[in-house]
């Protein structure tokens, strides 16, 4: 007989976890019934499921997807695993003429089917034979804890049928309930099978953890032993986790880990970080919406860790423009005393001949702390010069070095007044210069 349990609120880092419906039929089995898992059953999800079950293959979410549904939230990407091999449902979805798009995780097991307008990416079990720390050679398996077993994370590892029933081989929910971040078995094993792994436990404790420094020893040490492993990590892998762990919870707290863990000097941040620094920016930033490289660049003290960064990490263009606009600009481009604490940062976008220069502003002013300046920034309209060589012209104004010099006259004036100063007042004053 079924017996409902309701799971109360509790808080996750920032985030409550709302009320979940949760039916017990055995010990550790459990079903949910929840909106957020209703709301899932597109028509796109239900042809699918029947097109599994007509042909008796298991099909079930996994991974992250459980993990957001169990914590009352909408998953933004929902991925499923199957019995079924790679070759038995592109078999299966032909004949259905069904649509099978990005062929390309065809080897690792993974076949994309679109159905109403809708991408489902659905993987076979798999359990792998060999690993070299970056990647896997994989065989399939219809074995679900065999592929629960090779996962990151046991709030990871987790499967749900479509029915509601939840899989949990490792405790995962029980992990997620008191907010645990721990791996699936070993946690040196399942780092050695993926050095990115240890990332991606820093940004999952700062996603659920409720608290900094509530790790496992064993847990930490295996990271310090294995942190060597990231060296052959790809840039733009590690950059992708790391801006996750940037704009997380505890940031400061797993920053300061990362160099205590010997971690740093393998992912490009500098081996003298200002630690000092990234702790004050890093409380005054954090309901103001900063981007990852605007948090990041409080721990560099000079141009050159900007630049090694990018050499590590192949960050983009945009985002390394932006370190090196915060480090030369942080101390020298502040506030104003007086009426107008605005008026500095303004002038410098007014004279500024680069681009994106408003946004620069913004996340500089985010840095600083600056809340109530960002709101007025974010509200001011950069306005044109109103004046023309046109203008000038037709005053009289003919040759090309007076117009020149008169029109830099003319915007030194507009510029004292506030740029408040319209074309008619502004050539009434050319009169007087």
């Amino acid at each position: 007989m079924w017996a409902e349990a309701l799971v109360l609120p509790c808080r996750a880092g920032l985030r409550l976890f709302p009320p979940l419906r949760l039916r017990h039929r055995a010990p550790g089995a459990m079903k949910l019934q929840s909106p957020q898992f209703q709301a899932l059953f597109t028509p796109g999800l239900r042809s699918v499921a029947e097109l599994f079950e007509k042909k008796n293959y298991e099909l079930r979410i996994a991974g992250g997807a459980v993990r957001d549904l169990l914590s009352g939230m909408t998953p933004q990407d929902i991925d499923f695993a199957t019995t079924a091999t790679p070759a038995e449902m592109k078999e299966m979805f032909t004949s259905a003429g069904v649509r099978l798009i990005n062929n390309k995780g065809e080897k690792h097991g993974t076949i994309t089917a679109r159905l109403h307008e809708q991408n489902f990416e659905i993987t076979t079990l798999r359990i792998d034979v060999v690993t070299d720390g970056r990647h896997a050679e994989v065989e399939f398996t219809t074995d679900w804890e065999k592929d629960a077993e090779r996962r990151d994370l046991t709030v990871n590892s987790m499967f749900l049928g479509l029915d509601g029933m939840l899989y949990d081989f490792f405790n995962g929910y029980e992990d997620l309930k008191t907010k645990k971040i721990r791996f699936v078995g070993k946690a040196s094993e399942r780092i050695q099978e993926d050095y990115l792994r240890i990332l991606r436990y820093f940004r999952f404790y700062g996603r659920i953890a409720e608290k900094p420094g509530d790790h496992e020893p064993s847990t930490l040490q295996a990271i310090k032993e294995n942190a060597k492993g990231l060296a052959g990590i790809s840039g733009e892998r590690i950059w992708v986790e790391l801006k996750k762990i940037l704009l997380g919870n505890h940031v400061n707290h797993l920053v300061r880990l990362m160099y205590e863990l010997d971690i740093a000097q393998y992912i490009g941040l500098p081996l003298d970080g200002n630690l000092e620094e990234f702790d004050r920016v890093t409380k005054s930033i954090q309901n103001l919406c900063p981007k990852p490289m605007t948090v990041l660049t409080s721990l560099f003290k000079v141009k050159d860790d900007v630049t090694n960064l990018d050499l590590r990490l192949k960050i983009s263009k945009e985002e390394k423009n932006l370190g090196l606009f915060l480090v030369k600009h942080r101390q020298e481009l502040t506030k104003a005393t007086g009426p107008e604490p605005l008026r500095p940062y303004q002038d410098f976008i007014m004279d500024s001949r680069e681009a994106n220069t408003n946004a620069k502003i913004c996340e500089l002013l985010k840095y600083q702390g600056e809340e109530h300046l960002l709101r007025e920034m974010q509200q001011w309209t950069v306005p044109s010069f109103p004046v023309s060589g046109h203008d000038l012209r037709k005053l009289g104004v003919s040759s090309g070095k007076e117009i020149g010099t008169a029109l830099q006259q003319l915007r030194d004036e507009w510029k004292k007044s506030g740029y408040h100063m319209d074309k008619e007042e502004l050539l009434s004053c050319l009169k007087k210069l």
